[in-house]
């Protein structure tokens, strides 16, 4: 869905009037997690490419109307979904389409979604898969209200609810990835290992069951993230290829080919799973 900001309960809209957007206002959101509600004004139709990106993301329907799913599982017919943070190829479709899309660090994944990330690698999850008669119960409550602030509520009240009593996640672990996040990829397993006095070979094990990527993955994800958003605005891919990191353009494409099955030219035609 696309991005923007509103402190105020009336959604704002995007440059084209297309959206209506809504955050939360004045209640402090569990760390690791962001919430935004969409509502498409126009009743059109929406076609998304999910790209890979570092964070879970959910987007829970809101309404009668079901997103249209098409991934490496099949065709499914969904009201609420749980992308994986590399899902891959997998594309939304929906008309008419109102939700609210919760982005889930990989830390409050750990603690929110109920099984370990490693289960859903690679894969875009049904909601009532995961949080069974919970989410259910939320989806009424979210209808039963037109206010985009309440319902942003309810449902930071309900993450609220699934954390609590939820194990944490490995301290190594945990600095493990914000120290990927902070060098942008740019970082080296056994670095990483050292830093954290553990063995490549623990930290691999760890990092993988408790994030659901590799520590290479996760380093190759986070630096792809950034290359993306570089050529989505427009930057040539030399330039990208340069400032991200990347020993020289053809290992950008080969990157981008593997994360996001299509060309870095390609990709710049495309947005992320929270544009439209």
């Amino acid at each position: 869905m696309p991005a923007d900001d509103t402190g105020d309960d009336l959604p704002t809209r995007t440059s084209d009037s297309r959206w209506e957007i809504a955050r939360p206002h004045g209640q402090p959101m569990p760390g690791g997690v962001r919430m935004a509600g969409f509502r498409d004004r126009t009743g059109g139709s929406l076609d998304l490419r999910v790209l890979p990106q570092p964070a879970v993301i959910v987007v829970i329907g809101l309404g009668t109307g079901r997103f249209r799913v098409e991934g490496p599982s099949g065709h499914r017919s969904l009201n609420g979904m749980a992308a994986a943070m590399s899902p891959g190829p997998t594309r939304v479709r929906g008309e008419g389409v109102a939700c609210i899309e919760v982005e889930l660090s990989p830390r409050a994944a750990h603690a929110l979604l109920g099984v370990p990330p490693l289960e859903l690698a690679g894969t875009v999850t049904a909601l009532d898969d995961l949080w069974g008669r919970d989410v259910r119960l939320l989806r009424e409550q979210l209808a039963a209200t037109g206010s985009w602030q309440e319902r942003l509520a309810l449902t930071e009240r309900f993450l609220r609810r699934r954390a609590a009593g939820a194990p944490p996640m490995a301290a190594e672990v945990a600095a493990a990835w914000d120290t990927i996040v902070a060098g942008r990829g740019r970082v080296r397993v056994g670095d990483l290992a050292a830093s954290c006095g553990w063995s490549r070979k623990r930290l691999w094990s760890r990092f993988t069951s408790q994030i659901g990527l590799t520590p290479k993955r996760a380093a190759m994800l986070v630096r792809f993230d950034h290359a993306a958003r570089a050529l989505v605005a427009g930057e040539p891919a030399g330039d990208v290829a340069a400032a991200c990191g990347y020993a020289d353009q053809p290992h950008l494409h080969r990157d981008v080919q593997a994360l996001a099955g299509c060309t870095p030219g390609a990709l710049a035609g495309l947005t992320s799973s929270t544009g439209p």
